[in-house]
Protein backbone atom coordinates (compact mmCIF):
# COMPACT_ATOMS: atom_id res chain seq x y z
CA UNK A 1 0.00 0.00 0.00
CA UNK A 2 2.72 2.38 0.92
CA UNK A 3 4.53 1.50 -2.37
CA UNK A 4 0.92 2.11 -3.78
CA UNK A 5 1.17 5.69 -2.83
CA UNK A 6 4.39 7.02 -3.06
CA UNK A 7 4.58 5.68 -6.71
CA UNK A 8 1.66 8.07 -7.46
CA UNK A 9 3.00 10.73 -5.33
CA UNK A 10 5.87 10.29 -7.76
CA UNK A 11 3.84 10.49 -11.04
CA UNK A 12 1.42 13.30 -9.51
CA UNK A 13 5.16 15.21 -9.21
CA UNK A 14 6.05 14.57 -12.79
CA UNK A 15 2.55 15.08 -14.41
CA UNK A 16 1.23 17.77 -12.49
CA UNK A 17 3.34 20.31 -13.94
CA UNK A 18 2.73 19.47 -17.69
CA UNK A 19 -1.15 19.31 -17.24
CA UNK A 20 -0.80 23.29 -15.80
CA UNK A 21 0.93 24.47 -19.12
CA UNK A 22 -2.47 22.73 -20.63
CA UNK A 23 -5.06 24.82 -18.33
CA UNK A 24 -2.58 27.82 -19.02
CA UNK A 25 -2.88 27.70 -23.04
CA UNK A 26 -6.93 27.90 -22.24
CA UNK A 27 -6.44 31.05 -19.89
CA UNK A 28 -8.55 34.09 -20.80
CA UNK A 29 -5.75 36.46 -18.83
CA UNK A 30 -1.76 36.46 -20.58
CA UNK A 31 -0.62 36.24 -16.97
CA UNK A 32 -0.01 33.21 -15.43
CA UNK A 33 -1.23 32.99 -12.48
CA UNK A 34 -3.49 30.04 -10.12
CA UNK A 35 -6.25 30.03 -10.32
CA UNK A 36 -6.70 30.99 -13.62
CA UNK A 37 -9.82 33.03 -13.82
CA UNK A 38 -11.35 31.32 -17.02
CA UNK A 39 -11.04 29.62 -20.10
CA UNK A 40 -10.52 30.46 -23.61
CA UNK A 41 -9.46 29.03 -27.10
CA UNK A 42 -8.46 32.45 -28.78
CA UNK A 43 -4.89 31.90 -27.91
CA UNK A 44 -5.23 29.29 -30.51
CA UNK A 45 -5.88 31.17 -33.34
CA UNK A 46 -3.64 33.96 -32.26
CA UNK A 47 -0.95 31.63 -31.91
CA UNK A 48 -1.68 30.14 -36.02
CA UNK A 49 -1.50 33.35 -36.95
CA UNK A 50 1.99 33.91 -35.91
CA UNK A 51 4.35 34.05 -38.87
CA UNK A 52 7.03 32.94 -36.67
CA UNK A 53 5.12 30.24 -35.33
CA UNK A 54 4.45 28.51 -38.39
CA UNK A 55 7.74 29.22 -40.15
CA UNK A 56 9.44 27.37 -36.80
CA UNK A 57 6.65 24.83 -36.83
CA UNK A 58 7.72 24.26 -40.70
CA UNK A 59 11.69 24.01 -39.81
CA UNK A 60 10.94 21.39 -37.43
CA UNK A 61 9.13 19.28 -39.27
CA UNK A 62 11.57 19.09 -42.22
CA UNK A 63 14.11 19.03 -40.14
CA UNK A 64 12.44 15.92 -37.79
CA UNK A 65 11.39 14.02 -40.55
CA UNK A 66 14.73 14.41 -42.74
CA UNK A 67 16.43 13.34 -39.74
CA UNK A 68 14.51 10.18 -39.44
CA UNK A 69 15.15 9.01 -42.74
CA UNK A 70 18.49 9.08 -42.65
CA UNK A 71 18.66 7.55 -39.17
CA UNK A 72 16.61 4.71 -40.57
CA UNK A 73 18.44 4.06 -42.80
CA UNK A 74 22.53 4.46 -41.00
CA UNK A 75 21.11 3.21 -38.24
CA UNK A 76 19.25 0.07 -39.66
CA UNK A 77 22.28 -0.81 -41.46
CA UNK A 78 24.88 -0.54 -38.83
CA UNK A 79 23.12 -2.71 -36.47
CA UNK A 80 23.01 -5.26 -39.34
CA UNK A 81 26.65 -4.53 -39.54
CA UNK A 82 27.01 -5.19 -35.70
CA UNK A 83 24.54 -8.13 -35.34
CA UNK A 84 25.68 -10.58 -39.15
CA UNK A 85 29.69 -9.74 -38.65
CA UNK A 86 31.67 -10.72 -36.15
CA UNK A 87 35.19 -8.97 -35.77
CA UNK A 88 37.61 -7.49 -33.65
CA UNK A 89 36.30 -4.65 -32.11
CA UNK A 90 32.69 -4.99 -32.68
CA UNK A 91 31.62 -4.01 -29.25
CA UNK A 92 34.01 -1.04 -29.04
CA UNK A 93 32.06 0.01 -32.27
CA UNK A 94 28.87 -0.33 -31.00
CA UNK A 95 29.72 1.82 -27.95
CA UNK A 96 30.75 4.64 -30.24
CA UNK A 97 27.30 4.84 -31.69
CA UNK A 98 25.67 4.98 -28.35
CA UNK A 99 28.18 7.70 -27.09
CA UNK A 100 26.36 10.41 -28.44
CA UNK A 101 23.40 9.57 -26.68
CA UNK A 102 25.01 9.60 -23.54
CA UNK A 103 27.10 12.60 -24.63
CA UNK A 104 25.37 16.32 -22.96
CA UNK A 105 23.71 18.01 -25.57
CA UNK A 106 25.73 20.69 -25.65
CA UNK A 107 29.11 18.74 -26.27
CA UNK A 108 27.87 17.48 -29.07
CA UNK A 109 26.74 20.89 -30.14
CA UNK A 110 29.83 22.98 -29.65
CA UNK A 111 31.70 20.09 -30.79
CA UNK A 112 29.07 19.92 -34.45
CA UNK A 113 29.51 24.07 -34.29
CA UNK A 114 33.19 24.16 -34.37
CA UNK A 115 33.20 21.67 -36.87
CA UNK A 116 31.28 22.98 -39.06
CA UNK A 117 33.30 26.45 -38.45
CA UNK A 118 36.55 24.95 -39.18
CA UNK A 119 35.23 23.54 -42.64
CA UNK A 120 33.39 27.20 -43.54
CA UNK A 121 29.81 25.16 -43.08
CA UNK A 122 27.38 28.16 -42.52
CA UNK A 123 24.98 26.86 -40.55
CA UNK A 124 21.73 26.44 -41.95
CA UNK A 125 18.71 23.56 -41.84
CA UNK A 126 21.40 20.91 -43.54
CA UNK A 127 23.20 21.33 -39.94
CA UNK A 128 20.32 21.39 -37.88
CA UNK A 129 20.10 17.68 -39.59
CA UNK A 130 23.40 16.44 -39.40
CA UNK A 131 23.34 17.81 -35.74
CA UNK A 132 19.53 15.62 -35.27
CA UNK A 133 20.83 12.56 -36.86
CA UNK A 134 23.96 12.16 -34.61
CA UNK A 135 21.56 10.97 -31.88
CA UNK A 136 18.45 9.84 -34.08
CA UNK A 137 21.07 7.05 -35.40
CA UNK A 138 21.29 6.07 -31.66
CA UNK A 139 17.33 5.24 -30.94
CA UNK A 140 17.22 3.71 -34.36
CA UNK A 141 20.36 1.43 -33.81
CA UNK A 142 19.34 0.02 -30.63
CA UNK A 143 15.84 -0.69 -31.47
CA UNK A 144 16.60 -2.89 -34.59
CA UNK A 145 19.89 -4.34 -32.89
CA UNK A 146 17.78 -5.38 -29.82
CA UNK A 147 14.71 -7.02 -32.16
CA UNK A 148 17.65 -8.92 -34.39
CA UNK A 149 19.25 -9.87 -31.01
CA UNK A 150 15.57 -12.02 -29.85
CA UNK A 151 15.18 -13.35 -33.61
CA UNK A 152 15.45 -16.97 -34.43
CA UNK A 153 18.71 -17.65 -36.94
CA UNK A 154 16.68 -20.88 -37.72
CA UNK A 155 14.44 -18.62 -39.39
CA UNK A 156 16.62 -17.66 -42.18
CA UNK A 157 18.91 -21.12 -42.22
CA UNK A 158 15.28 -22.40 -43.35
CA UNK A 159 14.61 -20.01 -46.03
CA UNK A 160 18.15 -20.60 -47.09
CA UNK A 161 17.53 -24.37 -47.38
CA UNK A 162 14.47 -24.09 -49.41
CA UNK A 163 16.15 -21.75 -51.99
CA UNK A 164 15.57 -18.31 -50.97
CA UNK A 165 18.92 -15.57 -51.77
CA UNK A 166 19.80 -13.42 -49.16
CA UNK A 167 16.92 -10.57 -50.65
CA UNK A 168 14.53 -12.79 -50.58
CA UNK A 169 15.33 -14.22 -46.90
CA UNK A 170 15.52 -10.09 -45.85
CA UNK A 171 12.68 -9.42 -47.59
CA UNK A 172 10.27 -12.56 -46.27
CA UNK A 173 11.88 -13.19 -42.95
CA UNK A 174 14.08 -10.42 -41.15
CA UNK A 175 11.86 -7.45 -42.64
CA UNK A 176 8.61 -8.42 -40.90
CA UNK A 177 10.39 -9.37 -37.70
CA UNK A 178 12.27 -6.67 -37.66
CA UNK A 179 9.44 -3.49 -38.82
CA UNK A 180 7.90 -3.22 -35.84
CA UNK A 181 11.02 -2.03 -33.93
CA UNK A 182 12.18 -0.23 -37.46
CA UNK A 183 9.04 1.73 -37.20
CA UNK A 184 9.58 2.72 -32.98
CA UNK A 185 13.14 3.45 -33.70
CA UNK A 186 11.88 6.19 -36.11
CA UNK A 187 8.72 7.41 -34.01
CA UNK A 188 11.54 8.23 -31.04
CA UNK A 189 14.09 9.07 -33.80
CA UNK A 190 11.05 11.79 -34.78
CA UNK A 191 9.94 13.02 -31.11
CA UNK A 192 14.03 13.56 -30.13
CA UNK A 193 14.31 15.60 -32.89
CA UNK A 194 11.05 17.56 -32.94
CA UNK A 195 11.63 18.78 -29.50
CA UNK A 196 15.28 19.21 -29.06
CA UNK A 197 16.64 22.43 -28.30
CA UNK A 198 20.26 22.41 -26.79
CA UNK A 199 21.86 20.74 -30.58
CA UNK A 200 19.80 22.44 -32.63
CA UNK A 201 20.68 26.22 -31.04
CA UNK A 202 24.38 25.47 -31.90
CA UNK A 203 23.32 24.23 -35.67
CA UNK A 204 20.28 26.34 -36.19
CA UNK A 205 22.10 29.83 -37.27
CA UNK A 206 19.35 31.80 -38.10
CA UNK A 207 16.85 29.15 -38.56
CA UNK A 208 14.11 28.69 -35.65
CA UNK A 209 12.61 25.21 -34.40
CA UNK A 210 9.93 25.54 -32.26
CA UNK A 211 12.34 24.31 -28.96
CA UNK A 212 14.22 27.47 -30.22
CA UNK A 213 10.96 30.09 -30.63
CA UNK A 214 9.61 28.89 -27.09
CA UNK A 215 12.69 29.43 -25.61
CA UNK A 216 13.19 33.08 -27.44
CA UNK A 217 10.03 34.43 -26.48
CA UNK A 218 10.43 32.91 -22.35
CA UNK A 219 13.32 34.96 -22.10
CA UNK A 220 11.51 38.17 -23.44
CA UNK A 221 8.50 37.14 -21.43
CA UNK A 222 6.24 38.90 -23.87
CA UNK A 223 4.02 36.08 -25.19
CA UNK A 224 3.50 34.20 -22.62
CA UNK A 225 -0.45 32.93 -23.67
CA UNK A 226 1.42 31.45 -27.40
CA UNK A 227 3.74 30.15 -25.60
CA UNK A 228 2.04 27.73 -23.49
CA UNK A 229 -0.20 26.66 -26.82
CA UNK A 230 2.92 25.65 -28.52
CA UNK A 231 4.27 23.90 -25.21
CA UNK A 232 1.44 21.96 -25.59
CA UNK A 233 1.51 20.61 -28.80
CA UNK A 234 4.95 19.84 -28.50
CA UNK A 235 4.30 17.72 -25.84
CA UNK A 236 1.99 15.73 -27.89
CA UNK A 237 3.68 15.61 -30.90
CA UNK A 238 6.33 14.43 -28.67
CA UNK A 239 4.54 11.81 -26.67
CA UNK A 240 2.48 10.36 -28.66
CA UNK A 241 5.26 8.81 -30.94
CA UNK A 242 7.16 7.64 -27.77
CA UNK A 243 3.37 6.09 -26.54
CA UNK A 244 3.18 4.43 -30.16
CA UNK A 245 6.65 2.94 -30.08
CA UNK A 246 6.36 1.62 -26.55
CA UNK A 247 2.97 -0.39 -27.49
CA UNK A 248 5.05 -1.25 -30.63
CA UNK A 249 8.09 -2.75 -29.08
CA UNK A 250 6.11 -4.30 -26.66
CA UNK A 251 5.43 -7.46 -28.71
CA UNK A 252 7.40 -9.79 -30.59
CA UNK A 253 7.70 -9.87 -34.75
CA UNK A 254 7.35 -13.30 -34.64
CA UNK A 255 3.83 -13.44 -35.23
CA UNK A 256 4.26 -11.07 -37.91
CA UNK A 257 6.72 -13.67 -40.34
CA UNK A 258 4.33 -14.78 -43.49
CA UNK A 259 3.46 -18.13 -43.78
CA UNK A 260 5.16 -20.45 -45.81
CA UNK A 261 3.13 -20.84 -49.10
Amino acid sequence: MVLRVWVVLILLFLFIPILLIFFYAFNTSNIQSWPIPGLTAKWFGATWADENVRAALVVSLQAGLTATVIALVLGSCAAFAIHRTAFFGREVISLLFVLPLALPGIITGIALNAFFSFNGISLSLLTIVVGHTTFCIVVVYNNVLARLRRTQGSLLEAAMDLGANGFQAFRDITLPLISTAVVAGGMLAFALSFDEVIVTTFTAGSQSTLPIWIYGQIRHGVLLPEVNVVVSFVILITVIPVVIAARLTGGGGIARVPAAR
